[in-house]
């Protein structure tokens, strides 16, 4: 029998990686699958009248075997693929697309949940319960269980394109981001880099078996290049290099596909009643209606704006200034901010890197976790990794109970996309009386050690990492009964609450000072060095603020509207940046032939949702600091009304049990310095 269709007789129940070999995955899948289609064709044959326990809690507990292959695979697609995974991911993704549909198109079976969800008010529910019903009869009623049979064979075939499309977008970048290298030998074009990155770069073309230096497209190597190389031909070669993914009329161009995915999406929604995709998509969001978003993006950008142009005249008259050039463009703006922001604070990452070694913020997360809600978390070296690189962990409670298993995978290599993101190998659920644990990953492309200095972030990693881990101990903390509820399954500009209000712990002397130490002396990091950190933290906040808005804009310009007219993407994406460019436009780069947030992953018609979540985070953390930031009682209503729930309950229910208040947008304002 296939390995990945057995019980995995393993500690803690965690996946099996050395044991699975690539060939298990198809056969494992068409297995898992029929497992999954007789689970269901249980529910539809009982022959008792349809309950809430045998309809809506059975559906949602089956098809187990088939979510965990999928979690498993996926996961590697994401973080250890090759050639022979992106093509069984082309090959299966289409047979889940139609079990998906087999789901939502059964007639009999949604004949038994509509039954159940007609009785409710007979029926004596739970709040998750009566959450957990809505969500199954909304998932029928808004995926075409109430279409004639001519639209449903049409909706199958547009989501099996649409799963094709997606993986096909996300291919495409990884290929390219791979193919890319800019091979230096000469030491003046490495002039300004820090030692560290310059060492990475050595170490680089040393296992490539070439002298000098390699620059990549992946973070660690892009990103201090634009930050810190002198050479300004550099870097703009490499800035195009990294604009123009999917963009190059080549094999890999994504120009096409991204037309087809946004008219699918249209269509889809169409066909399903709604007004566009925005509009589908939202009226399962906080936010609700593609106008209430858009409202919320432009009175931000109303607010930015100002304090945007001023900021960019300034960095503009600073680097005429510095190096007499014509005209500030993108290539230039890392790097002359970082000067800007050295003049202006002494305040230099490379000063800074010392101070946060990896480990030691990874332990400076823990100690956090633990203070705020008594967590333990104990490396573990019994359990099966993907790769060597991944760190295990077991976390328990102040009881020593199991909370989760925790897998963490920091450093970029060939097989891994770019970016940072949690994930869950396993979902928690309360399953005839045993809380079964989630295990739960985050994923990262941090500088790897050298030969001479250990891993050391940016302040911008150590915050990634703490954004990424709030998303963990969402995922580690869920107490909910069904899977489908439970974790990070929430509306999706609410799942960013917990990653985002994190973050504010990297900027609070009494947080830095449990983790932040010298690698080489272990000395704390000095106070004057944390007073920076925080008068810097609203640095360029007017044009970070603008960059997001940009980006959230251009989602809802292609899925907020009807985009068959839409023939070129560039020119499309153009005149959605109108009212947030600073930056003259760079022709042979377009952004959205790689944005994969929206055309792969799961934030189309929901990018809005960071600024969203921010004007959360800054509420929720403004109530910390009322109370002290590792107060208890605060600390225990975030884990009990946030962290625990998953979508039991709608979250700004949720929100104001935890608050006892909607949150204020003026804290978002204030933290930003944009109050005026």
């Amino acid at each position: 029998m296939n390995i990945l269709n057995k019980t995995f007789e393993t500690t803690y129940n965690t996946a099996p990686f050395s044991k699975i070999k690539t060939s298990d995955f198809m056969p494992g899948f068409k297995t898992a699958i029929e497992k999954a289609k007789s689970e269901i064709d249980a529910i539809t044959s009982n022959n008792e009248v349809p309950t809430f326990k045998n309809t809506i809690e059975a559906l949602d507990y089956s098809g187990e075997e088939l979510n965990r292959i999928s979690s498993i695979f996926f996961n590697l697609n994401s973080a250890e693929t090759n050639d022979e995974i992106q093509k069984i991911a082309q090959e299966v993704s289409p047979l889940l697309s139609d079990f998906s549909n087999d789901i939502t198109l059964n007639e009999a079976l949604f004949k038994r949940v509509k039954s159940v969800y007609d009785a409710q008010s007979e029926i004596d529910l739970s709040t998750e319960q009566k959450t957990l019903l809505e969500k199954k009869y909304k998932g029928f009623a808004r995926n075409g269980a109430n279409l004639p049979k001519d639209k449903k064979e049409k909706l199958r075939a547009i989501d099996k394109e649409l799963s094709q499309l997606k993986l096909k977008f996300g291919e495409h970048i990884l290929t390219e981001t791979n193919k890319f290298e800019m091979h230096l030998t000469d030491e003046n074009d490495v002039s300004g880099l820090p030692d560290g990155a310059k060492e990475a770069a050595k170490q680089l073309a040393e296992s490539k078996d070439k002298d000098g230096w390699v620059i990549t497209l992946d973070y660690p190597s892009y990103i201090p290049f634009m930050t810190y190389a002198d050479n300004r031909e550099l870097r703009e070669k490499l800035s195009k290099a990294f604009g123009s993914k999917g963009f190059n009329n080549d094999e890999l161009d994504n120009k096409d596909i991204v037309l087809k995915i946004a008219n699918l999406r249209f269509e889809r929604a169409q066909l399903l009643g709604y007004k566009s995709h925005a509009h589908f998509v939202l009226e399962e969001r906080m936010a609700e209606t593609p106008k209430k978003v858009t409202s919320f993006l432009n009175d931000l950008l109303d607010k930015a704006k100002p304090a945007a142009k001023d900021e960019f005249t300034n960095l503009e008259n600073f680097a005429k200034g510095l190096d007499a050039i014509d005209q500030l463009q993108k290539w230039d703006s890392a790097y002359y901010s970082e000067k800007l922001k050295q003049k202006l604070f002494d305040l230099d990452d490379e000063k800074l890197k010392p101070y946060f070694k990896l480990n030691n913020v990874i332990d400076g997360a823990f100690t956090i976790a633990h203070k705020l809600f008594g967590l333990q978390f104990e490396e573990i070296n019994t359990i099966d990794k993907y790769h060597d690189d991944v760190l295990t962990y077991k976390v328990t409670d102040s009881e020593g109970a199991l909370i989760s298993i925790f897998y963490a995978d920091f450093f970029p290599r060939a097989g891994k996309r770019n970016g940072a993101w949690m994930t869950s190998y396993k979902p928690q659920m309360i399953k005839d009386g045993n809380n079964d644990r989630p295990h739960v990953s985050i994923v990262c492309n941090f500088t790897k050690p050298t030969k001479s200095k250990p891993s050391l972030l940016t302040f911008n990693e150590v915050t990634t990492l703490f954004h990424e881990f709030g998303h963990a101990l969402h995922g580690m903390l869920a107490n909910t009964t069904y899977p489908s509820l439970s974790g990070t399954s929430v509306y999706w500009d609410f799942v960013e609450l917990p990653s985002q209000v994190l973050e504010n712990w990297c900027y609070e002397k009494e947080a830095l000072e449990l983790f932040a130490t010298h690698y080489e002396t272990g000395e704390v990091i000095p106070m004057e060095l944390i007073d920076k950190i925080k008068a810097s933290a609203t640095f360029h906040e007017g044009m970070q603020t603008l960059r997001q808005l940009s980006f959230g804009l251009l989602d809802m310009s292609w899925h907020g509207i009807n985009p068959s007219k839409i023939k070129n993407v560039k020119a499309h994406e153009v005149d959605a940046f109108g009212d947030t460019s600073l930056y003259p436009d760079v022709p042979e780069n377009c952004m959205s032939t790689s944005f994969s947030h929206i055309f792969q992953g799961g934030y189309s018609s929901g990018y809005y949702s960071y600024k969203w979540a921010e004007v959360l985070d800054a509420d929720a953390f403004e109530y910390f600091k009322e109370e002290g930031i590792f107060n208890k009682i605060v600390a225990n209503k975030f884990k009990t009304y946030v962290l625990s729930q998953g979508g039991t309950e709608n979250p700004m229910v949720l929100y104001k049990k935890f608050r006892g208040q909607e949150p204020q947008p003026e804290a978002l304002l204030r933290r930003a310095g944009l109050l005026t």
